[in-house]
């Protein structure tokens, strides 16, 4: 396997693993820990952590799918979170959603996170953003934005192209 794991990263994970009873609960530690260093979990992480906490590959790979704060791609320079709750969806969210898609050339259709071919953009539907009264809510980043409008997309991916 070519897969590493930097051995400050790893001593890290194998002290973990001393504060469960069983290795195998130390499983969504390791593959936070492994998401925050790589970006996302690939299939090379999910057999590194199956082999270190003693798993079949099939354990791991079963949360890194069912969890959906788990990445399986690398995501974009400019990661882009539509809300997609009841208010914001009554506010206008898909047509937000759609307009970053097609600006990006991303398909609208497509469901779950869609990354540009060329990893700056990454456009995804997310639940809650906490703030229904201002819907459409948009996080860019960090970077928090409300009441946006398809015009306002447009000012907020000129933004990125600044960055």
């Amino acid at each position: 396997m070519s897969f590493e794991v930097p051995s400050e990263l790893e001593a890290e994970l194998d002290e973990l693993t001393t504060h469960y009873p069983h290795k195998r609960s130390a499983s969504l530690m390791f593959l936070h820990a492994l998401q925050e260093h790589f970006g996302f979990i690939s299939s090379e992480a999910e057999e590194w952590t199956a082999s270190k906490l003693g798993l079949q590959p099939i354990n791991v790979h079963e949360l890194v799918t069912f969890y959906p704060m788990f990445r399986q791609e690398p995501l974009g320079r400019h990661q882009i979170k539509v809300c997609r709750t009841l208010s914001c969806a009554l506010a206008g969210a898909k047509v937000v959603r759609d307009a970053f898609c097609h600006k990006v050339g991303l398909d609208l259709h497509k469901h779950g996170p869609q990354t540009t071919p060329d990893g700056l953009y990454t456009v995804e539907f997310v639940e809650c953003l906490a703030s229904c009264g201002t819907g459409p809510v948009v996080m860019v980043n960090e970077a928090f934005h409300e009441h946006v409008t398809v015009e306002k997309a447009e000012q907020i991916l000129a933004g990125c192209r600044g960055n």
